[in-house]
């Protein structure tokens, strides 16, 4: 009787083991950004559909402080995957700052949408090109900020040092309560349009966005090229009649390199058979398509979406 028990357990054991391994699946957690903010809804909707969509997968996405918290804890494996911007993606790689060291396991699933570098003048200040920005009071963005490294970039190419104009360090909301008390000429934001402090402030003064001439982008992107081109269309803001040609950011879906191969393939291939269920979420989401997946690529494409690209006839950028 004593045998026949443990041959009974022993065999219960095993058929728990295999109705446990049939079940089991891979818990993946994807850093976004505040509740306020896009990255939160878009991220949302992309845990929602691969968990869906990939039997074996469970996606939870989690409210992060954005690109530079979360690239930290994805390049340290506290987390899975995360939403970022492509060049802060870079700097984390390569160890650049704001970080103090490379994190090497940092890959590229998917760019996803624009963050326009809008350049920000008020009509009759005299500035129409980048380089009529010399002489003018100017805010670069916020000391160690995106929006600054982003406008130290273009200045590097347009060859326009801090000292050739009367340079502020400001951020969003301070830049355009500037213009609001008539103390700039011309100012930078990092963002997807609309922002809604430029159209606070183009409801009470006739601003302009400053076009970036198609020479001028193709010089920035060889040179870094986490740019990539984009534009914001006529009526974006009150009284702008013109489509504006600027560089953009992008965001990111980012992911850590030890994620397998085929669990990235699986749920690249989900994301982008069912990404149309994202644009219910946010209008930013729209923006969310197969033709620009692989625009500004800033660090290498995991290997598991690379075989997805090429399986749709994409050429993968190689990132060293």
């Amino acid at each position: 009787m004593k045998k026949l028990l443990t041959v009974f357990f022993a065999v219960m054991l095993m058929v728990a083991i295999f109705a446990g391994a049939a079940t089991a699946k891979t818990f993946i957690s994807l850093a976004t950004g505040g509740t306020g903010g896009t990255y939160y809804p878009v991220g949302g909707g992309i845990a929602d559909i691969v968990s869906k969509n990939v039997a074996d997968v469970q996606m939870t996405s989690e409210t992060g402080n954005a690109s530079q918290a979360n690239l930290n804890l994805l390049g340290t494996h506290q987390i899975e995957m995360a939403l970022a911007q492509n060049d802060v993606s870079m700097w984390a790689y390569k160890g650049m700052r704001p970080f103090k060291q490379e994190f090497k396991n940092v890959r590229m699933i998917a760019s996803l949408y624009p963050e326009n570098v809008q350049c920000i003048t008020m009509k009759g200040a005299g500035v129409k090109d980048i380089m009529d920005i010399k002489g003018k009071r100017v805010s670069v963005g916020a000391p160690g900020s995106g929006v600054q490294a982003d406008v130290a970039s273009i200045l590097r190419v347009a060859e326009i040092k801090y000292s050739e104009m009367k340079t502020d360090f400001l951020d969003f909301n301070n830049t355009t309560q500037r213009f609001k008390d008539n103390q700039l000429d011309v100012g930078f934001v990092v963002a997807g349009y609309p922002t809604a402090s430029i159209m606070d402030l183009a409801t009470m003064h006739d601003i302009d966005l400053v076009n970036f001439s198609d020479d001028f982008m193709n010089k920035l992107i060889a040179e870094y090229p986490f740019f990539a081109k984009s534009v914001i269309p006529a009526g974006t803001y009150k009284n702008i009649d013109h489509d504006t040609n600027t560089p953009a950011v992008m965001a990111v879906w980012v992911c850590d390199g030890d994620l397998s191969e085929d669990v990235v393939y699986q749920i690249t291939k989900a994301f982008w058979e069912n990404v149309d269920a994202l644009y219910k979420i946010h209008s930013k989401a729209k923006m969310i398509t197969l033709e620009t997946a692989l625009d500004g690529v800033s660090v290498p494409i995991h290997s598991g979406a690379a075989k997805y690209y090429k399986e749709v006839g994409m050429t993968v950028p190689v990132v060293e």
